[in-house]
């Protein structure tokens, strides 16, 4: 099992869902670099459990403590290490998993393939607990890109049949991804709210979960950066994002609405503006060649509903080989959407920081 991604950042996580801790360890890192922890931990409580009513009870407090590479708040070019305690567990809730699996989660293929040594307590380290790090990581890499003239922001574009205001894909300004990116619930339009959480409420009163999806753009990237075939803005953020728990799809600019367009329709002009060469549209969502364009990234994740539920599931008991009915118990999110915005962010970051490298 590899938890590490990234060639010149190279993020590595680490830790079970209920065990003593997760963390991580983000090795290239340049030293100098002043870290604003307030920021920091602002960015990990909008991730945090047990502060929603969309999330799960589950509280965390997901304070993360230094272990090494940062000395008086500035990095010092030594691997960064972080952990964070996990404080609020209940092991008894799964201790029908290891032989009767989820349906639709890790735990049938991770039995297999790890001789059913795998940890299926709150999904070991195929949790969403895991993104907690990588919402950590996420905040150093947008302090550093900061620094760059790079920002990145997300928001909610959908849960269920609710939908948010998408970005003007190209028109997007830094200060509006950073205004999003402060919203508990993140969405640009705040009369969505509403409609997004009455969903999610519907779906937990019964028992069931719902999915959804999140729309993330950055500005301010350099023009050409990215490469062709396999190192690819679009390949290197995709394999990323996929590593989140529940991302089942991933999305440039007008993505799979490309089939229903003519090349007249698709193709983004160009024109001098400023003096500078820009774009006249960004159906493309700021990738050309798999090479940064000049205009905005923009491209949206689709995450499907959290496979615990309780309501009942078919199953099978792997010791007996018979079809069982299977309730899970625990707690757990109603729509893990909310939660991931700051995830899809940080994994965002993480990657951009890699290729400006």
């Amino acid at each position: 099992m590899s938890s590490v991604i990234g060639n010149k950042i190279k993020l590595s996580i680490f830790g079970e869902s209920h065990g003593e801790a997760i963390g991580c360890v983000i090795d290239g890192l340049p030293n100098g670099i002043k870290l604003d922890f307030d920021e920091i931990n602002r960015e990990m409580a909008r991730r945090a459990p047990g502060n929603d009513k969309t999330a799960t009870t589950r509280k965390e407090s997901d304070a993360p403590h230094i272990l090494s590479g940062v000395l008086n708040g500035v990095t010092t070019g030594a691997p960064l290490a972080m952990e964070i305690k996990n404080t609020n567990t209940r092991i008894g809730d799964y201790g029908n998993l290891m032989l009767v699996p989820r349906p639709s989660h890790s735990d049938y293929p991770a039995y297999v393939k790890y001789n059913g040594n795998n940890d299926v307590r709150g999904g070991g380290h195929f949790s969403g607990r895991l993104t907690a790090p990588i919402v950590f990581a996420g905040a150093v890499a947008k302090q550093i890109l900061k620094a760059k003239g790079i920002t990145i922001g997300a928001h909610i574009s959908r849960i269920g049949s609710a939908c948010d205001h998408c970005f003007d894909k190209n028109n997007i300004r830094a200060a509006e991804l950073d205004a999003v990116a402060h919203k508990q619930f993140a969405v640009i339009n705040d009369e969505s709210e509403a409609e997004m959480r009455a969903c999610v409420e519907a779906a937990r009163i019964n028992g069931d979960s719902i999915g959804g999806i999140v729309e993330c753009a950055a500005v301010g990237l350099p023009v050409g950066l990215g490469g062709n075939m396999f190192d690819t803005i679009e390949s290197r953020l995709s394999a990323a994002l996929f590593g989140i728990p529940a991302v089942k799809g991933v999305q440039f600019g007008a993505g799979f609405d490309f089939a229903e367009m003519l090349g007249s329709e698709a193709n983004d002009g160009y024109e001098i503006k400023n003096g500078e060469v820009a774009l006249l549209s960004n159906h493309n969502g700021g990738v050309l060649g798999g090479m940064s364009s000049g205009a905005p990234l923009v491209f949206s994740v689709v995450l499907k509903p959290t496979p615990s539920i309780s309501v009942p599931q078919k199953s099978v008991n792997l010791q007996t080989m018979e079809n069982e009915t299977l309730v899970v118990k625990g707690r757990h999110d109603p729509c893990v959407v909310p939660r991931a915005v700051p995830v899809v962010e940080g994994i965002t970051a993480v990657t951009l920081l890699d290729l400006m490298m």
